[in-house]
């Protein structure tokens, strides 16, 4: 079972939320909105999508990377390093 399987709705709404917001950006582009305004929105979608990351990484640790944890041996290590391998990917971008 996925960690976020309780809260999976609630991922969902958000994930639906950011989409409505990229759409929003397509239809600026489109209608020639103004440079700053465009930038500001895409601040926007983006401050979400990195907030809706942290969110699931956050019950990945939790749930996830704990059960292994508990565990022990390789399953725990192959846990562990994909957990920090993910953080990795979200500071870089």
């Amino acid at each position: 079972m996925a960690g976020y399987t309780g809260t999976r709705q609630d991922h969902l709404r958000r994930l639906r939320r950011i989409e409505g917001q990229a759409r929003g950006l397509q239809r600026m582009v489109e209608d020639d909105k103004y440079c700053i305004d465009i930038l500001t929105q895409v601040s926007a979608t983006t401050s979400a999508l990195q907030s809706f990351a942290l969110s699931l990484l956050e019950e990945h640790l939790a749930h996830c990377v704990a059960e292994a944890t508990l565990k022990g041996g390789p399953e725990a290590d192959a846990k562990v390093k994909e957990a920090t391998e993910a953080i990795a990917r979200l500071v870089r971008s």
